[in-house]
């Protein structure tokens, strides 16, 4: 731990790595406990597998077609938002089965991103930072990108709690008040996106989920409101976020990989040692 903390006053890379991890801790605890109130982690999978598709093509566009102003970030955001639309829209209005049509963006998205990657010179480094993550490498305009992000997250959880703490809870006490549920629901799935993009970065695509929900499961094991599960998730994750990039440091392990084992692990002791408890209750009842 001592070295790596004289490490992270000399290089510059890892207080960017643990400036990226505290932007990701504040929307991953918000939008890490409505997942888990709401029960749909599996469409937050489907969002953050399409991803790859995003990434892909604004990579191949930066490196092959000169478009230097692209960030892999922009696409990624681009990619999380349709994918979002595009479920959510499956999942209140449309006939369709919703987890087919999860699985086809899924497929989509992730196949897309291999064919670009694969177009693109060097691809297979990249391909493996994405689906693995590279907190190591955050640069500071993407560092700029997910504040504004982060931004946007927490002011519209902030300002829509009630509303989304309905929905999440018990959809047909939402309706019975007026609440406009579809378009709630629908917000849920875009901060579910801005979120996703943050956490790319800090454990990569295939692994992100385990930080948006694991955090937030831990702390709505001792909250008893949504609002203390948030702040909780949101602690537990800075300070996964922490040990890992301190103990990944002198074995030179992959960060992302040993943030979401160490998160992983915190879980399994958790539900070892502790019942629940009663449950949480909605900020109005």
């Amino acid at each position: 731990m001592t070295e790596f903390l004289s490490a992270v006053a000399t290089h510059a890379f890892l207080r960017n790595a643990l400036l990226a991890g505290a932007m990701a801790s504040v929307a991953c605890g918000v939008v890490g406990s409505l997942v888990v109130v709401r029960r749909i982690t599996y469409m937050a999978g489907g969002i953050a597998h399409c991803v790859l598709g995003g990434i892909g093509a604004a990579v191949y566009l930066d490196r092959v077609h000169g478009w230097t102003w692209l960030e892999p970030l922009h696409g990624a955001l681009a990619a999380a938002l349709i994918a979002a639309f595009v479920i959510g829209f499956a999942a209140t209005r449309a006939r369709e089965r919703t987890d087919t049509v999860i699985g086809a963006v899924w497929a989509i998205g992730m196949s897309a991103g291999v064919l670009f990657l694969a177009r693109t010179p060097g691809y297979g480094v990249d391909l493996m930072s994405y689906l693995f993550g590279n907190i190591l490498v955050v640069s500071a305009r993407e560092l700029w990108l997910l504040a504004a992000l982060d931004a946007v997250v927490v002011a519209a959880a902030v300002l829509l709690h009630d509303q989304l703490s309905a929905v999440c809870f018990d959809e047909e006490f939402a309706r019975a008040r007026g609440l406009r549920v579809d378009a709630l629901f629908m917000t849920l799935l875009v901060l579910t996106a801005l979120t996703t993009v943050l956490l790319v970065l800090v454990a990569g695509i295939v692994m992100m989920l385990a930080l948006l929900t694991i955090p937030a499961a831990i702390a709505g094991r001792f909250a008893d409101r949504l609002s203390r599960m948030m702040l909780g998730g949101a602690i537990l994750t800075a300070l996964f976020t922490f040990v890992g990039l301190a103990a990944s440091y002198s074995p030179e392990l992959p960060a992302g990989a040993t943030i979401v084992a160490i998160t992983g692990a915190a879980y399994l002791i958790t539900i070892a040692l502790t019942r629940p408890h009663g449950g949480l209750r909605l900020p109005y009842r």
